[in-house]
């Protein structure tokens, strides 16, 4: 039986899309909605896709450079083995959606919402989140050498198995972050852990920063 005091993991919805229509446009613009639809190795790179909507599709291979995301909704979409090395990407949407593989370099997602969201393997230079909306999101097998939740609002969110360089958490609101099986060399909010779920080889790590923290002389 599991204990009353386990963290609460995220609850992913599984996605099941079928009857996809493949899409050959060689044109994305602004505001577009694709419903149902396949995209094999599209180039996004410098278009404007602000407040376009993905529902229901599949994206293989996207590049995403400089792409003009702002306010982009992803819904019940899979994007598979994206590449950008500047993902522009503020006040974005992300709900039951599939990351697999993603190659960014710095991800300025920040404002952005996520719901029932999993993002599996990749490697981040820099993932901004900042100021997010998270609830259920799993993060697995990553590594990212900057993730920043500053000011984020969390609710049910895992890392699993990721490296990452530096933690940020300063001024977050946590609910059941899991932290657990995830390794990170700099943590950043020492005091706005509250709602962190760590195992005891963690815990004994952050006993310095949080001791001096406290004020606690350890002689």
């Amino acid at each position: 039986m599991a204990s009353k005091n386990a963290p609460r993991a995220p609850r992913l919805t599984p996605l099941d899309l079928h009857d996809l229509v493949d899409n050959d446009d060689a044109f994305f613009g602004p505001g577009d909605t694709y419903d149902g639809q396949r995209f094999d190795r599209p180039s996004f790179d410098n278009a404007n896709l602000t407040s376009t909507d993905f529902l229901e599709c599949e994206l293989n291979g996207p590049t995403l450079n400089e792409a003009e995301l702002r306010g982009v909704r992803f819904r019940g979409t899979v994007l598979n083995d994206s590449f950008a090395p500047v993902l522009t990407g503020a006040r974005t949407s992300w709900r039951d959606t599939e990351i697999t593989s993603p190659r960014w370099g710095s991800a300025e997602l920040y404002d952005s919402s996520w719901q029932s969201v999993r993002i599996d393997g990749g490697k981040i230079d820099f993932l901004n989140l900042r100021a997010a909306k998270i609830i259920d999101l799993q993060i697995s097998d990553a590594i990212i050498g900057e993730l920043d939740l500053g000011g984020a609002n969390i609710n049910r969110m895992a890392l699993k198995n990721c490296r990452i360089g530096t933690l940020d958490l300063q001024q977050a609101t946590l609910k059941d972050l899991d932290l657990r099986s995830t390794d990170f060399r700099t943590l950043n909010g020492i005091g706005s852990m509250a709602g962190v779920v760590v195992d005891d080889y963690q815990l004994g790590l952050l006993a310095p920063m949080l001791a001096a923290h406290l004020g606690i002389t350890v002689a």
